[in-house]
């Protein structure tokens, strides 16, 4: 059966309603001849900030590059400390670390899975700068309690949100709460380019305006570099690409939102991980937020491998995010990690289904069926 294509693949990432849009947008930058920098760069930067409720919207290489910028834009670097969850990809401690500073690791709550503000409280030593919540899978950290965390130590809030473009905590829109908004634009995401990008979200007009300056060599003019600076930029065909994307992301959106509420309706027992870990074949973390905007749809199982198994022979492709924590990374040992014992637990049984707003309803009760059928031992 592994050679079997899958009827129902994990992603597609194929332009379909938008291809046409797409197709123009490449047309235009390539007759323009002006790829680096330009008009469409600075049109998208204006119309993503608009759709993120912010005034300021800087366009960088990467969402891992934004994060590092946003830091440097801080003066955040060596000797300071950043702490941040270890239940994400990599690169969000990456970035810490290409910033000069250390990333600290604060265990995740069971239930949300995004960084529990008791645990970055016990993190919390003179050396730390910066708290770094990741929006993971679309749901809003505890912004709320994380906030009023921040501001009492003194702390700078800098939010990932590489994976929940349009998200909202309480109302208000993810990457305008704290200093500013990291937004990622890979393929796979809620809004993604056909290659690399990110985009720097802020309130700030003077932090927006260093971005700016760090992402370009730290130039303030050509040739003139007051400061060292890095050599991140979006392009402008991928910044064309995203502004004929953007139009129908609140359509994408909801459609994300339909087929989770589909998957719930299959899949109704909302559980701790705790209950996984007892007598439940598979666990729906909860929503907290109506705000969640499904980038993925993970389940819990203490029976991941016969679950998967499972899924495949019903044609249903499945992936894991993220099978290793991040304190547990080779590339992590030098800083010392602290270990993070809910995060190991839920690496162990976190297991993504489907979820793109291509998915039609056929397919979507196909995988709920599936994953209701399972029972370990069968």
């Amino acid at each position: 059966m592994s050679g079997t294509p899958a009827r129902v693949p994990f992603n597609a990432l194929v332009p379909g309603g938008d291809a046409g849009a797409v197709a123009v947008a490449i047309t235009r930058v390539v007759a323009s001849g002006w790829y680096i920098l330009g008009p469409e760069v600075e049109a998208f930067e204006a119309e993503f900030a608009a759709a993120c409720g912010a005034p300021h919207a800087v366009g960088v290489g990467t969402g891992t590059d934004a994060i590092t910028l946003i830091l440097r834009a801080l003066d955040i670097g060596p000797g300071d400390e950043v702490i941040t969850p270890p239940l994400s990809a990599a690169y969000s401690a990456l970035a810490v670390m290409m910033a000069g500073a250390r990333p600290v690791f604060a265990d995740i709550d069971p239930e949300r899975l995004t960084l529990d503000p008791a645990a970055v409280e016990r993190a919390i030593t003179p050396e730390t700068r910066a708290v770094l919540p990741v929006h993971l899978y679309g749901q809003p950290a505890d912004m709320r309690a994380l906030e009023a965390l921040a501001a009492r130590h003194g702390l700078a809030l800098v939010e990932d949100a590489a994976q929940a473009h349009l998200a909202t905590a309480e109302g208000r829109p993810v990457g305008t709460i704290g200093v500013a908004g990291a937004f990622s634009f890979y393929p796979t995401k809620n809004l993604g380019a056909l290659g690399d990008g990110g985009a720097v979200v802020t309130r700030d007009a003077a932090l927006a305006a260093r971005v700016k300056r760090l992402r370009n060599g730290g130039q303030t003019s050509r040739y003139h570099h007051q400061e060292a600076g890095a050599n991140s930029r979006l392009d402008e065909l991928q910044a064309a690409i995203l502004r004929a994307r953007l139009p129908h992301l609140r359509a994408w959106t909801a459609r994300r939102r339909e087929v989770a509420a589909s998957y719930r309706a299959a899949l109704p027992v909302e559980a701790a991980l705790q209950g996984c870990l007892g007598s439940r074949e598979v666990c729906v973390p909860r929503q907290f937020d109506a705000g969640h905007v499904y980038h993925l749809f993970p389940v819990l199982t203490p029976h991941r491998a016969a679950f998967q198994a499972h899924m495949t022979a019903h044609g249903v492709e499945t992936l894991i995010h993220y099978p290793v924590p991040i304190p547990r990374q080779p590339a992590l040992a030098s800083e010392h990690p602290a270990l993070c014992p809910v995060a190991d637990r839920v690496c162990e049984q976190v297991v993504s289904l489907p979820m793109y707003p291509g998915l039609d309803d056929g397919a979507v009760a196909l995988v709920g069926r599936a994953a209701a059928a399972f029972r370990a031992g069968n």
